[in-house]
């Protein structure tokens, strides 16, 4: 990130006005050549539920998780879709649209924090599934669900951590790409999805609650769910975080003209 673009006059709504232009076309793009649509943005968590579902309370006896079941999964499967989504498109951020990231005099961070709001543009549009679902199994809600908003901005925080963090590394270390997609397919099972925090037996609740999604589903499900407040999860979430944003940050900087190089 050169020091001259990020103070330059005017660049604040200059960044802000073109991270939005280019997460809007990106949206535009993949709404525009898709027969379903805005479907896609729901399909996959609805499936991904709809087989858990079935498996957890049809064919195993189910010992974790809350009822309604199908709540407790989508709302934590909604916002992992966000985060798979966004940390798979992070490895490729800057070979996508290598001749731009080189010519543009925009802070190229830009490249990975239009992931984060595109894909948590997706995000909100599949919030509808979550009250459907809520309303037809009888799920109720109570004031926690404040905390809705404070773990969207915590997710927020995080990816764009993680995306500065990947998306420079990815450029300089090949084969990270596919690191990276192994990693994602083992934090599925080794975050709170199918599960809660709570569920975890000891020791694996102590090195869970260093996972950053773990304190972050937990305020998403509180609304629905207030007995799985954890407070350790969430305190350890947030700090992490803010750390993860920071390593982000420095790492980026570090790694930018490197990066310009190589692409």
């Amino acid at each position: 990130m050169s020091h001259a673009a990020v103070g330059a006059p005017g660049t604040p709504r200059r960044y802000l006005h073109s991270l939005w232009l280019l997460s809007a076309r990106d949206l535009k793009v993949r709404y525009a050549t898709s027969f379903l649509g805005y479907l896609w943005s729901v399909l996959d968590p609805l499936v991904m539920s709809a087989i858990y579902w079935f498996v957890f309370t049809q064919v195993f006896h189910r010992t974790v998780g809350e009822d309604p079941y199908i709540v407790f999964l989508i709302v934590a499967l909604l916002p992992w879709v966000w985060f798979n989504g966004s940390v798979s498109d992070f490895t490729r951020a800057f070979k996508k649209d290598s001749r731009l990231v080189r010519s543009t005099a925009i802070p190229r961070s830009i490249w990975v924090n239009r992931i984060v709001l595109s894909k948590g543009i997706e995000f909100l549009f599949s919030m509808p599934v979550l009250v459907l679902f809520a309303v037809f199994s009888g799920a109720t809600v109570n004031w926690m669900l404040l905390w809705f908003p404070v773990a969207m901005l915590m997710q927020t925080t995080l990816l764009v951590g993680l995306g500065l963090l990947v998306a420079p590394l990815c450029v300089l270390y090949a084969d990270l790409e596919r690191t990276t997609a192994l990693i994602l397919r083992a934090l599925f099972y080794a975050s709170p999805v199918i599960y809660s925090f709570q569920d975890l037996p000891a020791p694996f609740d102590t090195i869970g609650a260093f996972n950053p999604l773990s304190g972050i589903f937990t305020l998403y499900r509180v609304g629905f769910f207030p007995e799985l407040w954890q407070t350790t999860p969430v305190v350890i979430s947030a700090v992490m975080c803010v750390v993860i944003l920071a390593l982000g940050i420095w790492t980026f900087r570090s790694l930018e003209r490197p990066v310009l190089k190589e692409l």
